[in-house]
C-alpha cells in the first residue's frame, strides 16, 4: 500500500485510548525521566506499541539467560528511543525495574543510548542513527550460514532513514534475499528539529521500499491487536526480507506532547511537567 500516509494519520487519530498495559509501560519511562531528569520522551512514546508486541508476543527471548543462542534478535537502531525499551527489558525481568530511576546517573549501566555488554537483553550500542541495518544484515546472513532460523527485527525511526547507509543495507538484504530480517520504521512523521515531510519527505515510502525488494506491510503503529497479527503472521515471501511500516504518533499518550516538535528532548523537567506526565499516563 503506497500513499502520503494521511488515511493512516486519519485512523491513528481515531486510536481507542491506550490500554492499562501501555499506560503502565508508559509510567515506567516517565520513571527513567523522572530520575535522568532528561530523554528522548516523544521518541519512546511512538515506540511503546512496537516493543510491546514484539516482546510480549513474537519474539523468542529468555530474560533469565539474555545470550540464548536460539533468541531473536531485536535490534532499536533508533538508539535515542531507549527508555522505551528500558521499559519493556524492566517489565520482562531482564533488570529490577528499580534500576529505571537511575537513567543517566553516574555509574548507571542505562545510558541515554542503549549498550550491548552494559544493558541485559540489548543485541547491539545504537545511537549514531543508520547502523542499526547494516548489523540487522549481517546477522541474518551470518543466520543462513550457520543454518538457523531465529528472525531479527532492526526497529528504525523516519528520521533515521535521511542516512544512506539505511539504504545500501536495504539494497544488500534484498539481494540476498533475506526472508527473516525485518525493518520495522516508527513513523512518527517527526525527527529532531521538524516534521520529516519538512526536512526530508520520504514518501512513497512503501513504494521505495518494495523497489529495493522488500515486501511491505503498513498499519496502525499503536494499535496492539493489528501489530500481533502483522508481525506474527510470518514470512510473506520466504525470497524477501519484510518491511513494516508503523504509523505512529509522537510522544503518544502525553496529550501535550503529541505531534509537538519540542517534545522530542527535554532535560531539567519541573515538577509540574513531572506531574501532568504521569497524570495523563496513570493507569487504572
Amino acid at each position: 500500500m503506497s500513499g502520503d500516509g494521511s488515511r493512516y494519520k486519519k485512523m491513528i487519530l481515531q486510536t481507542a485510548n491506550l490500554d492499562n498495559r501501555s499506560l503502565k509501560l508508559r509510567e515506567k519511562i516517565i520513571d527513567c525521566l523522572e530520575g535522568g531528569n532528561c530523554g528522548h520522551i516523544g521518541s519512546a512514546m511512538s515506540l511503546v506499541e512496537i516493543l510491546r508486541v514484539l516482546y510480549d508476543d513474537v519474539v523468542n527471548h529468555r530474560p533469565s539467560d539474555p545470550d540464548w543462542k536460539n533468541r531473536d534478535r531485536v535490534i532499536l537502531s533508533k538508539g535515542h528511543g531507549c527508555i522505551a525499551l528500558y521499559a519493556v527489558l524492566a517489565d520482562k525481568g531482564y533488570f529490577p525495574a528499580s534500576d529505571l530511576w537511575s537513567f543517566c546517573k553516574k555509574d548507571s549501566f542505562l545510558g541515554g543510548h542503549p549498550e550491548a555488554g552494559q544493558v541485559p537483553g540489548v543485541e547491539h550500542s545504537t545511537g549514531a542513527l543508520g547502523h542499526g541495518q547494516s548489523v540487522g544484515l549481517g546477522m541474518a546472513l551470518a543466520a543462513r550460514i550457520q543454518g538457523r532460523t531465529h528472525r531479527i527485527f532492526v526497529i528504525m525511526g523516519d528520521g533515521e532513514i535521511n542516512e544512506g547507509s539505511v539504504w545500501e543495507a536495504a539494497m544488500c538484504a534484498g539481494k540476498h534475499q533475506l526472508g527473516y530480517l525485518t525493518f520495522v520504521i516508527d513513523y512518527n512523521k517527526i525527527q529532531s528539529y521538524g516534521f520529516t515531510r519538512d526536512v526530508q519527505d520520504l514518501e512513497p515510502l512503501g513504494d521505495k521500499l518494495r523497489s529495493f525488494g522488500f515486501s511491505v506491510m503498513e498499519v496502525d503503529g499503536h494499535d496492539v491487536e493489528t501489530l500481533r497479527k502483522t508481525f506474527n503472521m510470518g514470512q510473506v515471501d520466504p525470497a524477501k526480507p519484510r518491511a513494516v511500516i508503523c504509523h505512529t504518533i509522537k510522544g503518544k499518550g502525553l496529550p501535550f506532547a503529541e505531534n509537538n516538535p519540542t517534545w522530542h528532548y527535554k532535560s531539567q523537567f519541573t515538577p509540574q511537567q513531572i506531574a501532568d506526565m504521569r497524570r495523563a499516563c496513570q493507569a487504572t
